[in-house]
């Protein structure tokens, strides 16, 4: 699939970061659009985007979708038939995600839960309910994201990352799976895996908003003290700074994830369309990415051990 024009593409989790960016470029390129989004400020905001950009006659909608439920994937899937009058589409973007719900053994189940079920669940449930109109297509492509917890589960020896990397773990594998079904079965339908290193999202503060965690200014002291914790387990002198001073320190890390990342969402939706176009299965983002690949593929039985992520950084 080289040329997007004309085409119709499904975003799941378009409302910012890369699925908004993706959601730009194929509009500008010609390409229809339907995109869900739970978080409904955000989607409407990525609507009025893509309608300023958008080319005479290339349709875009948008549709409030919590992709942890299939039911109203279901609907989604619904709506685009009907507003875009059609029984087919030619890309899935299995986009959507959220993080958290970092330990399996402390944290609450509800919680991890929902982060497995929205970061899992959302990229089967779209598959299972938009593959009949990929069928239908002639030429179809689904992209699924995943991300280097999908093939390293954690965020280093004292950061347990469990509920987020076990769900980017099923999807790699089920990417994976797909090149040898999609081949046999549907050989016009192509799968690609997308495995973000740091790209710069607000997916820290959309995480809290979609689980329902207080923001920042409104985090208990009982949550201060455990980030207060994760600071101190990092290498941070935290034990004699306030509630406030660790309020400034965890706002500026989540601004200088977003802002000052090696890649930018609009730079990691150029690396994607241009890996469909290439149908490339497999398609890192980011120089980190790439590097943490080949250093887990080299030395995978020391990947959990204190020390690793100075190696990594040592190879960087």
């Amino acid at each position: 699939m080289k040329d997007f024009s004309g085409k119709i593409a499904v975003i799941t989790g378009a409302g910012t970061g890369m699925g908004r960016a993706l959601a730009l470029q194929l509009i500008s390129e010609g390409c229809h659009v339907a995109f869900c989004e739970c978080l409904v400020e955000n989607m409407n905001e990525t609507k009025r985007l893509c309608e300023e950009i958008a080319p005479p006659g290339t349709r875009v909608t948008a549709f409030e979708c919590d992709v942890s439920d299939e039911a109203q994937v279901i609907t989604f899937r619904d709506s685009v038939k009907k507003l875009h009058k059609t029984e087919h589409i030619n890309l899935l973007f299995n986009n959507a995600g959220i993080g958290g719900a970092q330990s399996f053994v402390m944290d609450d189940r509800q919680l991890w839960d929902k982060v497995f079920a929205v970061d899992w669940f959302g990229v089967y449930y779209n598959t299972r309910a938009f593959m009949p109109m990929l069928l239908a297509s002639t030429e179809g492509h689904i992209i699924n994201t995943s991300s280097v917890n999908g093939f390293w589960a954690c965020l280093g020896a004292t950061t347990p990352h469990a509920a987020y990397s076990s769900a980017k773990f099923a999807v790699k594998g089920f990417t994976e799976a797909l090149q040898v079904d999609l081949r046999l079965n549907a050989p016009h339908i192509k799968a690609s895996l997308v495995m973000p290193g740091h790209v710069g999202t607000p997916i820290p503060i959309n995480t809290n908003k979609i689980l329902g965690l207080p923001q920042l200014e409104d985090m208990p002291a009982a949550e201060l003290a455990t980030m207060r914790q994760r600071m101190a387990d990092r290498g941070f002198p935290a034990d004699d700074i306030n509630d406030e001073q660790i309020r400034a320190a965890v706002r500026k890390f989540i601004e200088d994830f977003r802002d000052n990342a090696p890649l930018s969402p609009a730079q990691a939706a150029n690396i994607i369309l241009d890996g469909v176009r290439n149908e490339q299965w497999r398609i890192l983002l980011g120089e980190d990415a790439k590097k943490l690949d080949e250093l887990i593929r080299n030395h995978p039985e020391k990947a959990y051990a204190p020390g690793f992520i100075e190696q990594y950084l040592q190879a960087e």
